[in-house]
């Protein structure tokens, strides 16, 4: 009986939707949400998160999902992840980031190499651009074991700016047995700046303004700023209008920081420019060792190697991040220990690996 309580947790409300599919995904864990958005005026799942749910569905075999007549209620039981080729729209309500973040998460536990195609929008100011997630993910990823250079990879094959999208991507992620346990303390010192400044449908111009005003500011910090432009026209350019900029700040122990912006409502190239720049030194200000954004994704793989020791430093922690550390709590009965370093005013988060295996893979 103890069994089967555990076996099913019973959770309420709308927030942190993906962090629950994913987690019951690989514990195996039936999940049952209630009261979703009952208060609302448009009460149930949103159109972006039934397109999540059809997404598992695709990537897993054996998965069932219930939904009541509203929307406010969904349960789920996982199945296995299959991984294979597999295409997705994900429309224009959220960025391919949104449902990118929450893939990543499950395709290196897959039974075969995962080659995902996504279509809609590739860069907007609600979710991580599919550019961040090409230059800090995808290192990150690696450091636990997953691929290497040419077997995990993301190509960007058309831009796609809000509110019509018209983006098109390709993921490719290799299966692995284990993860690699981590010990990542050593944040290191900030070695070089690379980014991007993309556009589409505008003038070329406004890309070169981004990168001027930008490596203006950061050009006071470090000698070595290197910024491309990337102009897209005619159908690689998608929908829509728009353009952006995606910063990498390499450190010498190689962790990888960024920031992004995305314009919207008539912002000027110059004053975004300025903006990026300013997240960026802001994201190193925080002396983690991965990056807001990836957080969540280190903390879930560090309670999925061996059972091992993995440590790591982290920076000032996301709200997301936080409710992610109880639901890992839990979804595997993982708990952190959790020490501050008041003199770089950052934390280390040391953990025990459960021992979690791709079962799913062909042993030869």
């Amino acid at each position: 009986l103890g069994i089967a309580v555990m076996s099913h947790l019973r959770l309420t409300g709308s927030t942190h939707f993906r962090q629950r599919l994913v987690c019951a995904t690989l514990s195996g864990k039936t999940i049952t949400i209630r009261d979703i958005r009952v208060d609302d005026e448009r009460p149930g799942l949103r159109d972006y998160e039934a397109s999540f749910l059809r997404l598992i569905e695709k990537l897993t075999n054996g998965s069932t999902i219930q939904i009541n007549e509203t929307g406010t209620m969904i349960k789920y039981i996982p199945g296995f992840i299959t991984g294979g080729s597999i295409q997705h729209d994900c429309g224009t309500s959220r960025s391919i980031g949104y449902f990118l973040e929450g893939i990543i998460c499950l395709a290196p536990f897959g039974k075969s190499p995962l080659s995902a195609t996504f279509t809609g929008i590739t860069n907007d100011d609600q979710d991580l651009s599919v550019d961040a997630i090409r230059t800090t993910t995808l290192p990150l990823l690696r450091r636990f074991g997953v691929g290497v250079e040419d077997d995990l990879q993301l190509k960007v094959v058309r831009r796609g700016a809000p509110p019509k999208g018209g983006g098109q991507i390709l993921f490719k992620c290799p299966i692995v047995r284990q993860l690699t346990p981590l010990q990542l303390e050593d944040t290191g010192r900030v070695r070089r700046i690379r980014g991007i400044a993309y556009s589409t449908r505008v003038s070329p111009q406004t890309s070169n303004r981004v990168v001027d005003s930008c490596k203006g500011l950061l050009s006071q910090f470090t000698g070595d700023v290197y910024i491309s432009t990337d102009h897209y026209k005619g159908a690689e350019s998608g929908l829509s209008s728009g353009f952006g900029l995606t910063l990498v700040a390499e450190t010498t122990t190689g962790c990888a920081l960024s920031s992004e912006n995305m314009a919207s409502g008539g912002v000027l190239p110059e004053d975004l420019g300025v903006h990026a720049a300013e997240l960026l030194l802001e994201e190193i200000l925080r002396g983690g060792c991965v990056d807001t954004n990836n957080q969540s994704l280190a903390l879930l793989f560090m309670v999925l190697c061996p059972e091992d020791i993995s440590r790591m430093r982290l920076g000032l922690l996301s709200e997301y991040t936080i409710q992610y550390i109880r639901h890992l709590r839990d979804f595997f009965g993982t708990t952190f220990k959790i020490t501050p370093d008041p003199e770089s005013s950052t934390v280390i988060f040391t953990c025990l690996g459960t021992g979690f295996k791709n079962v799913s893979k062909r042993v030869y």
